[in-house]
């Protein structure tokens, strides 16, 4: 049987998911547990690799095991067996067809600023921190020249493996909270670092470092060495993870919190 589960993480003491040699890894926490509940090995599949630190409320997983449990077993015995910066939300008996990455129609994530003078304590490493004012009306007009298909070399991490740097953005929203600017991005998949150094150009930007066409000319340099700081991983959420509706895959709610 293919099944499909929902989780969130804190990243602040992983590696990032996917397992490595050496580092803690979600990935490697989960597969642990969800083979004890099937009391074989168990691999996952995930919708979206995240990197050391970030976060994510709405990931996706997929596993084919042989074990009969029931699907609420998936779910409370993997959290009896997972610490507790790691929790499986829910699950679901999916078709052969489904893949948690290859079916994705898209992904979004949220990028989440503390913008005071002050550093952050009880929301370390859980938010970025920019002391400088941001004006969000820069940043939503700098965030217009990223929408749509292009080459995103600019905004590429130097270890990304992905064949190509094309990418289509749906969606770029610079909103603010209070004390809290959020960037929203949906693309129908990510290269590594993507989010961040997107952030880190739209947040110069904001605090009026650089002009606010300069967000196209990186763009369109396509030349990694001409975007900005990459942006600190901890204001980072994979928030939701879209797949068409015949998979009945549910949506992250929005009691979260992230909303």
């Amino acid at each position: 049987m293919k099944i499909a589960l929902g989780l969130e993480y804190d990243g602040r003491e992983f590696h990032g998911f996917e397992t490595q040699p050496n580092g803690r890894t979600v990935q490697a926490c989960l597969e642990a547990a969800l083979s004890r509940v099937a009391d074989q090995a168990v691999k996952v599949i995930c919708a979206g690799r995240t990197d050391a630190g970030v976060h994510a409320l709405g990931q996706i997983v997929h596993f084919v095991s042989q074990a009969e449990r029931p699907l609420n077993a998936w779910v409370f015995g993997a959290n009896s067996n997972l610490p507790e910066d790691v929790s499986v939300n829910w699950s679901r008996a999916v078709p052969e067809e489904f893949h948690a990455r290859f079916s994705a129609t898209a992904r979004r994530y949220r990028y989440l600023i503390l913008n005071r003078a002050t550093r952050p304590a009880t929301l370390r490493g859980r938010v970025s921190w920019e002391y400088r004012p941001l004006e969000v009306e820069r940043m939503q007009a700098a965030s217009g020249y990223l929408l749509g298909e292009h080459d995103f070399s600019s905004f590429r991490g130097a270890g990304c493996q992905s064949r190509s740097p094309r990418r289509r953005i749906y969606r770029l929203e610079v909103s603010r909270r209070g004390p809290f600017v959020l960037i929203d991005v949906t693309a129908n998949a990510f290269l590594q670092h993507m989010v961040r150094n997107i952030a880190g150009v739209l947040m110069d930007i904001g605090a009026g470092k650089s002009p606010v066409d300069w967000a196209e000319k990186v763009l369109r340099a396509a030349d990694r060495r001409q975007g900005g700081v990459t942006a600190p991983p901890d204001g980072l959420y994979l928030a939701q993870v879209d797949y068409p509706a015949q998979y009945r895959i549910p949506a992250v709610p929005p009691e979260s919190g992230l909303w």
